[in-house]
């Protein structure tokens, strides 16, 4: 596929407009129309739809948007990596991997912490369930995943080592003026009358053991694309859900967490190759740690 035309999906995105992305990109509005059209054709999808005020994407192209806008990102900075080497800088980027909970708080902030201490540092976070960044650290693209032990585990694998950096206790989101925003801890059968929402298999299986403990069923009615969505349906009042903890400060205004009595958790872990680690790696892997440090 031509990223010139993701680039220009992305755009149409961002301004909600065929005419101000082809302003912007310094095409044509017809050019632009065809190149949408050319990716709809290709992927067999509908990814635009319009509206009173110009264009959005569908469901398809809201999923399709945030990778394309990752993989864009990525294009970028090899670009840029291949000129910096080019030009003699051959500093080595640290290729971060992370699970979307991760990835919305406790990385970003150990990266800070690294940065302060040891200056300027290259680096790139890819976001991705644990199976995935399992994968990219296989491949060679990352120099260190943050990840879960959340079902169905982690594969043992002779070539990464893993250090384990605290136990995360998940807890439960619902909506600001649902009636239970201000409990305290609850048990979960005193949620057993509630709409679920889940957005992986890893989370739903925590939750139903959970419930199973306790003698009830979940209902668990919708199925969210991801993270954002799953709290997007939470925030309107459709549903309730388990999420990590480590989410906490880093929700939406319009949710609130619950903590459940006895919690499930997950163990969360730092994998990185044994061959050629990134001379970051270990500062980082520190700083996460003390994240979870008493």
């Amino acid at each position: 596929m031509d990223l010139t035309v993701w680039r220009t999906f992305v755009t149409v995105c961002r301004l909600g407009s065929f005419s101000a992305a082809a302003a912007e990109l310094h095409h044509t509005q017809s050019a632009v129309s065809r190149q949408i059209a050319g990716l709809e054709r290709q992927l067999g999808v509908a990814l635009i739809e319009r509206h009173a005020r110009g264009v959005r994407p569908t469901a398809a192209g809201e999923v399709f948007r945030r990778h394309a806008l990752a993989t864009l990102n990525e294009a970028d900075r090899a670009v840029r990596a291949a000129r910096d080497a080019g030009d003699g800088a051959v500093d080595r980027s640290l290729a971060i991997g992370a699970t979307p909970s991760l990835a919305a708080g406790i990385v970003p902030e150990a990266v800070r912490e690294v940065l302060r201490s040891s200056g300027p540092l290259r680096w790139s976070l890819l976001p991705g369930l644990s199976a995935q960044l399992h994968d990219r650290l296989v491949a060679g693209d990352l120099d260190v995943a943050v990840v879960t032990d959340a079902p169905p585990g982690l594969p043992e694998d002779g070539r990464f080592e893993r250090r384990f950096l605290g136990l995360d206790e998940m807890v439960v989101v619902v909506p600001a003026g649902h009636p239970r925003a201000r409990d305290g801890r609850l048990p979960v059968e005193a949620l057993a009358d509630e709409t679920w929402v889940e957005d992986n298999d890893g989370s739903a299986t925590l939750l139903r053991r959970q419930a199973a403990r306790a003698g009830i069923s979940p209902r668990i009615d919708l199925a969210a694309a991801d993270l954002h969505g799953k709290l997007a349906l939470v925030a309107a009042g459709h549903a309730i859900a388990l999420i990590p903890g480590v989410l906490r400060g880093a929700l939406r205004p319009d949710v609130v967490t619950v903590p459940l009595v006895d919690p499930p958790t997950r163990g969360i872990y730092a994998v990185t190759p044994r061959r050629d680690p990134h001379p970051s790696a270990p500062a980082l892997i520190d700083r996460l740690a003390d994240s979870f440090a008493p």
